[in-house]
């Protein structure tokens, strides 16, 4: 199953931090890539390239100037999944979702999710229904809906690697170059 995460609505100047903490999840948590909508930030987009050449995997980001034709094109071959405080709560649907095996398409708001979205997806998804981050809701779903496996992902083509320890930090080079 390929999960890909669609970001709406990016500001650069007021989510740069945010939206760039959702792809970062989104990547270790097992996603495949994340398209956004809004605003276009090449730094962001260089940014996360930079941690997939480091960092490994093949993870890949995009831009779209329409979400409206992202979740449409996605509706047509795959299932859509919005995570949203008012949904349905995640303990109650993952199951089906995981169980769909189709291709998935988690999609995060951003400043106010329009109506449509919440028509447009197969799910609209609670991972609890008090306001909390986007970054934690796509964490949470993530790693339920993979069943934990993602905690133990390999990135081929890392340059670095942590090296795991009780105390202090190890980071080592793993391509051979200095």
């Amino acid at each position: 199953m390929v999960v890909r995460v669609l970001r709406l609505g990016h500001r650069p100047t007021r989510d740069k931090r945010v939206t760039t903490h959702l792809i970062l999840a989104a990547r270790a948590f097992g996603a495949s890539g994340v398209v956004y909508s809004g605003k276009r930030d090449l730094v962001l987009e260089e940014t996360i390239g930079d941690v997939v050449s480091e960092w490994g995997g093949s993870f890949d980001i995009g831009f779209s100037d329409s979400w409206r034709s992202e979740l449409r094109e996605w509706g047509a071959s795959g299932r859509v999944v919005h995570l949203t405080m008012y949904g349905l709560p995640l303990q109650d649907v993952v199951s089906e979702i995981r169980g769909c095996r189709s291709d998935l398409l988690v999609v995060v708001g951003g400043a106010k999710v329009p109506g449509e979205v919440y028509d447009l997806a197969d799910w609209n998804v609670a991972v609890t229904s008090q306001p909390h981050s986007e970054v934690s809701a796509l964490a949470v779903f993530l790693h339920e809906l993979f069943e934990g496996r993602e905690l133990d992902g390999v990135y081929g083509g890392a340059r670095l690697r942590v090296v795991p320890q009780a105390r202090g930090k190890r980071v080592e080079d793993v391509s051979g170059g200095v």
